[in-house]
């Protein structure tokens, strides 16, 4: 049985779509998909073009694959390859690109050899005149605790730095009733506790479809048919997140108190070039509005330096407007021109080490905010859905809060005594360096269950709502322990 592996770059649209292509590869036992660091017959390589830096990425990762094995079939797809399918193309030993609506199909194309393939290895179309959305029903997302639903593809609007429309396409929806039947499957069959629902232009939900429906009357649908304990949403943009979606997740304890709320500029001169369709005034509002109304919500937010034209005062602009606002965590990028955008031809180019100083200031006050918010949550009481993935460093279980807070749970309850209280460390050893808490109870398979015996696991705590009542900060990580 042929071994094939993936890699995914970019963001949990990709994903998605990763977990996708696995699942119509896989369903008639034909392919065996193994880790993409070892040897297999197939790569697929899953692409992001969002700046230069994801093109080289890109490549850099089908170059590894072909280095694992020179006689696999290399199999590239994604933006990059829907935008600049001609440049993989000159990658030496690259078998087939498939652009973003051909991906789907994936598993027909495999049935080609590649001396059937060879005098056309592109298969591109075009991607603005795809009519649906393709989202097919997923019963899992492998080494995941949480499902990614696609529930809207494409995008309108046209951020003059932004390639991304002509990698995905105009903007498309899911059905409501398609999107209530997924979760109801993800839920009962996978037993998933949080649904990230997720668009390339989320906010734009629903526009496209007859009638027309908004993503704030999707989220109430979904409360009322499922039993889906967390619904959490991907990036949104200003304009989009409205006065009753702010009221339904300030109501609604099952809608994670997270927004990720691109802001890109807090220059109005910056952003008027970039053609986004708000000023640093209506965001800062939004901002303060939002945070009116939910003390505990986490917000993040995309900035980005070096749009050319920024000089040293649009970022000053940019930073203090940052520093004065309540947000969490910031993602920071430098701006890296795209062919086919309406910035791509600008001159007043910012030099590379003038953004990557205006980088890490910006990265610098993320980390203080975000050790800010981490802080402020001592001594309250916090709900993590626990990892199947344990932390890379100390081995620990891990998890996120509704508003976004990673947390470590220091203590296994297997190291628990007898009389619950925990047991001492071997010699030599040290106490992890993280927030002390204590743990309340967990949300699993048979509902809450408040508090723990010796006779559990740490192992059952897994894809489980738990609550931890926090205690403390170390490292600039929380985390809890067992109850005594």
């Amino acid at each position: 049985m042929p071994r094939i592996a993936f890699s995914t770059l970019g963001c949990k649209i990709n994903q998605y779509d990763t977990a996708a292509i696995q699942s119509s590869v896989t369903n008639g036992n034909d392919y065996t998909i193994v880790p993409f660091d070892g040897e297999a017959d197939i790569y697929v390589v899953n692409t992001c073009t969002v700046t230069g830096k994801s093109d080289a990425e890109s490549r850099r990762i089908i170059r590894r694959a072909l280095r694992k094995n020179r006689n696999a079939r290399v199999v590239v797809t994604g933006c990059y390859a829907q935008t600049n399918p001609d440049e993989i193309a000159r990658i030496p030993g690259v078998t087939m690109i498939l652009g973003n609506d051909e991906k789907y199909t994936l598993r027909d194309y495999l049935k080609y050899s590649s001396e059937e393939i060879n005098d056309r290895k592109i298969f591109v179309g075009d991607i603005s005149k795809t009519p649906v959305i393709h989202s097919p029903e997923l019963t899992g997302f492998p080494l995941r605790t949480r499902a990614i639903l696609k529930i809207q593809d494409g995008c309108d609007s046209r951020c003059s730095y932004c390639i991304v429309p002509f990698a995905r396409g105009a903007g498309r929806s899911l059905s409501p009733d398609n999107v209530v039947n997924q979760i109801m499957s993800l839920y009962r069959s996978g037993g998933y506790k949080e649904i990230v629902l997720s668009g390339v232009h989320l906010g734009g939900y629903g526009r496209d479809l007859s009638p027309k429906v908004s993503l704030s009357s999707l989220i109430k649908r979904i409360l009322s048919e499922t039993d889906i304990p967390r619904v959490r949403l991907s990036s949104i943009e200003p304009r989009e997140v409205t006065d009753e979606l702010i009221k339904l997740m300030s109501s609604e304890e099952r809608v994670c108190r997270h927004l990720h709320i691109p802001l890109q500029s807090g220059d109005d001169y910056i952003l008027r070039q970039m053609n986004r369709n708000y000023s640093a005034a209506f965001y800062e509002g939004l901002v303060l509005k939002i945070k009116g109304e939910m003390e505990d919500v986490g917000i993040g937010c995309d900035v980005m330096v070096g749009y050319p034209g920024e000089e040293e005062w649009h970022f000053d602009n940019t930073y203090r407007f940052i520093e004065r606002l309540p947000l969490t965590y910031l993602h920071v990028f430098a701006y890296s021109p795209r062919p086919g955008t309406a910035a791509f031809n600008l001159k007043d180019s910012v030099r590379g080490d003038i953004k990557d100083r205006r980088s890490e200031m910006l990265r610098g006050l993320g980390e203080k905010k975000n050790l800010y918010f981490k802080n402020a949550h001592a001594g309250k009481v916090v709900d993590v859905l626990v990892e199947e993935e344990r932390d890379e460093v100390t081995g620990l279980l891990k998890g996120y809060t509704g508003n976004y807070l990673r947390v470590l749970i220091p203590l296994p309850v297997a190291m628990l005594r007898s009389n619950g209280n925990p047991a001492p460390l071997e010699k030599g050893g040290k106490s992890p360096p993280f927030l002390k808490g204590d743990l309340g109870g967990l949300w699993g398979k048979g509902g809450f269950d408040q508090g723990f015996s010796d006779e559990k696991t740490d192992s059952s705590l897994i894809n489980s709502i738990v609550s931890i009542h926090i205690t403390g900060i170390m490292n600039g990580s929380l985390s809890g322990e067992l109850p005594r």
